[in-house]
């Protein structure tokens, strides 16, 4: 009998619960938009946790469709914090490309011109924002791996709805299906600072723009009672409005003001943190905005409390996987480019494990390109692996009219004048001519075809002339005769043409070869006792080459490390100084640098060049000497020494800089430089004997939009004269 009462008991008691718990009702969460003040809704999450509320259903609108489409993946408040505490508040709003993601064109273009135009049919083109957000969208990714197969967002952990605006129509879309982060972007592209988003077919911009406040939508999902925490902006004053943005803002906030006074009487529980003091962008208090949103929660934590379960939510640790294998590569919305040129902008191919950081650096030498206007990709499973499903845009503007300034003491000033154009004959191929006008004319022609991994084409001309006193041991033997001449006027001019072709070697290296001709012409006006025509010759030669460069700066390098090695055989010429004979020369430069602390970096470098065989024709030389100018043929910089003041066949120069950066764009730097410079210096052993030359510098740097201002003040102490030089802007 005792036993069947028991039974009864049991019986009648877990029907209770299990009443109690279908009688439960579901809670809804809906989080506002507000840019960086949307982080507060991690302190409101926190302290729902706490109070053990389980939440059934969550949907935001731009940071709060980031914040809430990230706790729908499953991350607890507590994983929230530290990820937006761990982000680059910069990289959050502009995109920004590391140096070393960028190939060596596109270094190039990067490090050359001060002004870039793009225009289409004459009209001048203009990009339709000010980042395309590729570092959120790369970070939410990387984020919602463990999602990444998700195609309906019911099947989230938690359910999950966002907005986003048909930029064409102006109409409210409501996202609950599809790519995750595509749909999170979607719904945070803040018009003018993000790009617009693509999903099938429709461009989407921030759902701010028609509802900030998805009540509706998470009511439709299911929810008894709905948590909503406001983080919108009333409307300013016209003290209060500032700049661009404050308008577009206060702009974007007529509309929601009105519709929220429905919406706040619709919300159960209202959540309003006290965040008047911070801005969209106050990303780097994060910390603060967060704290002031876990500060409101706990005004309401008893009412919260009755919502829970007895005890605090304890939300499983979501491991963030930082590698993946991609078995395929699938590219939608090629027209221009070929599926060579985008694997090989990714540098990783089908059927390779790669990290996350592999992946996302492949997604911004793509983005570096400027040949796409957008760009996003998803994981999905069949029968033959993981597939990397990438979509791209490509941007219709394929013409540049682009600038940039300089000044040196060897070359002078110029003005460089660029002309590029994008699938001129084929696809994948630019067109480059750069005109450079001012004390020495110049100009250079790149034509090239970019096949990725796969062989790549390319012919090059470029011409360039100065006119400077250099040392009279420049072709010794042109001078016998002349007497205590220790230096000569000298006018140079210099006609080349190549072809080759290069590959991309070990996902790293550049790897090349090619023909070469050449036309020097050296001579004098100021030359009487002896011929005053140098050189006038045509040369024919055959090369390769081998690169690599990590610098993320060029001219003030904090890490990475740089080589380049060039072999050139020259067999023919005309022979205008009746002394040529077939020689190589081989030369080579390694470098690196590493951050020592307090902005301090050290760097060092070191090169080498010489020449194989009866090298009898001055005019290829080594000149060390002088700094701040582009260097060709054998002109390298020389600290000590002014331009082209010591010369050989054969050389070989180290360098060490210790360099101080100040505030964001200022440089002081010390350097030392030593070398060996002669004939043959191989040959004889002498390359690596005590150093013959050596000079020291101290200097400033400013990098600036035209490039770099450098001053360089010089000292050597085997001649002690000193040198100052002035260099502005970028080397060309």
């Amino acid at each position: 009998m005792k036993k069947i009462i028991l039974l009864l008991c049991i019986i009648a008691f877990g029907s209770v619960m299990g009443q109690e718990k279908k009688d439960k009702p579901k809670v809804g969460v809906v989080l506002s938009g507000g840019g960086a003040k949307g982080l507060a809704h991690i302190g409101v999450l926190r302290v729902l946790e706490e109070a053990g509320v389980e939440v059934s259903y969550i949907g935001g609108t731009s940071m709060g469709a980031i914040i809430g489409g990230l706790y729908a993946a499953g991350y607890s408040a507590n994983e929230l914090d530290s990820i937006f505490n761990s982000l680059d508040p910069d990289a959050m709003l502009r995109d920004f490309t590391p140096r070393g993601s960028k190939n060596f064109f596109e270094k190039r273009n990067d490090e050359l011109y001060a002004l870039s135009l793009p225009f289409k049919k004459f009209k001048i083109g203009f990009p339709t924002a000010f980042s395309k957000g590729l570092y959120n969208y790369t970070t939410v990714n990387r984020l919602t791996d463990h999602v990444r197969y998700v195609r309906n967002f019911d099947d989230l952990p938690i359910p999950f709805v966002c907005i986003a605006t048909d930029i064409e129509t102006g109409t409210e879309v409501v996202l609950r299906k599809g790519v995750l982060p595509d749909a999170i972007l979607a719904s945070s592209a803040f018009p003018s600072l993000y790009s617009p988003v693509e999903i099938d077919g429709r461009l989407l911009i921030d759902g701010g723009v028609t509802n900030n406040y998805p009540i509706e939508e998470v009511r439709a999902m299911g929810a008894d009672i709905i948590i909503g925490v406001d983080v919108q902006d009333p409307l300013k004053t016209r003290d209060q409005i500032k700049g661009a943005t404050g308008v577009l803002i206060q702009i974007n906030n007529y509309q929601m003001i009105q519709k929220m006074e429905g919406k706040r009487e619709a919300t159960d529980i209202y959540i309003k943190p006290d965040i008047a003091g911070f801005t969209v962008i106050s990303f780097e208090e994060g910390r603060e905005i967060i704290a002031k949103g876990e500060e409101s929660g706990r005004k309401i934590l008893d009412q919260l409390q009755k919502l829970g379960i007895g005890h605090p939510i304890v939300r499983k640790h979501i491991t963030v996987q930082d590698s993946i294998c991609v078995d395929q590569i699938k590219i939608e919305g090629l027209k221009n480019y070929t599926r060579s040129y985008v694997i090989g902008k990714l540098s990783f191919k089908p059927g390779t494990r790669i990290s996350y950081e592999k992946l996302n650096n492949g997604i911004t030498s793509l983005n570096a390109t400027q040949n796409f206007t957008s760009l996003s990709y998803s994981f999905e499973r069949d029968e033959d692996g993981e597939v990397l499903k990438l979509r791209v845009r490509e941007n219709p503007m394929d013409r540049y009219i682009k600038f940039g300034l300089h000044y040196d003491g060897l070359y002078k000033s110029g003005l460089l004048v660029n002309y590029t154009h994008k699938n001129l004959i084929w696809r994948n191929d630019v067109a480059s001519l750069d005109v450079i006008l001012g004390d020495n004319f110049r100009y250079n022609f790149d034509y090239y075809i970019d096949n990725g991994f796969y062989l790549s084409y390319g012919l090059r001309s470029y011409f360039s002339s100065f006119n400077k006193n250099i040392a009279a041991s420049y072709g010794v033997e042109k001078f016998d005769g002349i007497g205590n001449v220790k230096s000569v006027n000298i006018d140079f001019t210099d006609f080349t043409n190549q072809v080759y072709i290069q590959t991309i070697f070990a996902q790293r290296f550049l790897l090349g070869g090619g023909l070469e001709y050449k036309h020097l012409k050296i001579k004098s006006e100021t030359v009487t006792d002896a011929e005053p025509v140098f050189d006038d010759s045509d040369y024919v030669s055959a090369y390769g080459y081998l690169k690599y460069d990590s610098y993320d700066n060029k001219y003030f390098p904090s890490k990475g490390y740089f080589f380049s090695g060039e072999a050139k055989t020259y067999v023919y010429s005309s022979d205008y100084t009746d002394s040529f004979e077939r020689f190589t020369i081989i030369k080579g430069e390694i470098g690196a640098a590493r951050k020592l602390g307090c902005n301090f970096t050290l760097s060092a470098e070191a090169e080498t060049g010489f020449t194989l065989g009866e090298q009898r024709v001055g005019s290829f030389d080594f000149f060390l000497g002088g700094y701040g100018y582009y260097m060709t043929n054998g002109f390298r910089q020389f600290y000590g020494y002014d331009f082209l003041s010591v010369s050989g066949n054969s050389y070989i120069k180290g360098a060490i800089t210790l360099d101080y950066k100040l505030l964001k764009s200022h440089h002081f730097n010390i350097t030392a430089n030593y070398a060996n410079i002669g004939d043959d210096l191989y040959k004889e052993g002498e390359v690596f004997s005590i150093p013959e030359f050596s000079g020291y510098a101290v200097g400033y740097g400013m990098e600036t939009v035209i490039g770099p201002v450098q001053l360089k003040h010089s000292w050597s102490p085997e001649t002690n004269k000193h040198f100052t030089w002035v260099s502005v802007g970028f080397w060309f």
